[in-house]
Parts: structure tokens; sequence; C-alpha cells
């Protein structure tokens, strides 16, 4: 069975970017998380051990972002790295990071990377 969890528009302050004006500034960013896994268990039987807790998903989006980087692209494979380390019963998950009015030179609302990643 296939159920699907959200953790959706986790807003976060962070310092990543090439310039270093945004290391030492920071910005605004969001982060969007979907989980695939099977609920079903915990569903019947209203068990919180039986699923993905949101908490847990929101500490790692929250822990990882704080720690300054380069690209928004390493920021994400952390999470999924930290994902696959402490959330059980993943079958796929996906992250989106998405920087608020980037520093590029135009006018852009924001800039966004996904990770998606599928597991047995």
């Amino acid at each position: 069975m296939k159920n699907t969890i959200e953790v959706n528009g986790i807003r976060l302050y962070a310092h990543h970017g090439c310039l270093p004006e945004e290391t030492k500034i920071g910005g605004h960013y969001l982060v969007d998380v979907l989980l695939e896994t099977d609920f079903l268990k915990a569903a019947m039987e209203d068990t919180l051990i039986d699923t993905i807790d949101y908490v847990v998903v929101n500490r790692i989006v929250t822990e990882e972002m704080h720690i300054p980087s380069k690209l928004i692209e390493h920021v994400g494979y952390r999470i999924l790295k930290r994902f696959e380390k402490e959330v059980n019963g993943m079958q796929l998950v996906r992250i989106k990071i998405t920087k608020i009015c980037p520093p590029i030179n135009g006018d852009v609302n924001n800039v966004a990377i996904i990770i998606e990643e599928t597991f047995s």
C-alpha cells in the first residue's frame, strides 16, 4: 500500500549562498517534504510508532538548514541522507528547498531545487 505524508511550508531563515553577503546576512527559505510510506497500521490502530513522525521530519530539516552551505543542492542532499538514517518505512522521499528573493541580478521571486529518491 502507498500512502503519502507531506510536511509543507517549513519556513526558515538560513545562511546559504555563494556570495559572502548571503552567508553573512542570510535569507528566507521554504522547505516542502513528501514521503511515501505505508501507514495503514497506524491509521487502523491510531499509533504514532507505525507511521512517520512529522516532528522528526521538521527537526531534521531545521537542523540541516541551519548549517551554512554554498548550495541549496548540498543542503537538500544532507537532508536526504539524514532521512535515510533516521526515518523508517519510507518508500520515496521528495524534498523541495525554495530560496526566496535570490540575489541573481534579476526580478525573480524564488529559485528551488527538488531531490527525489525511492527506497526498497
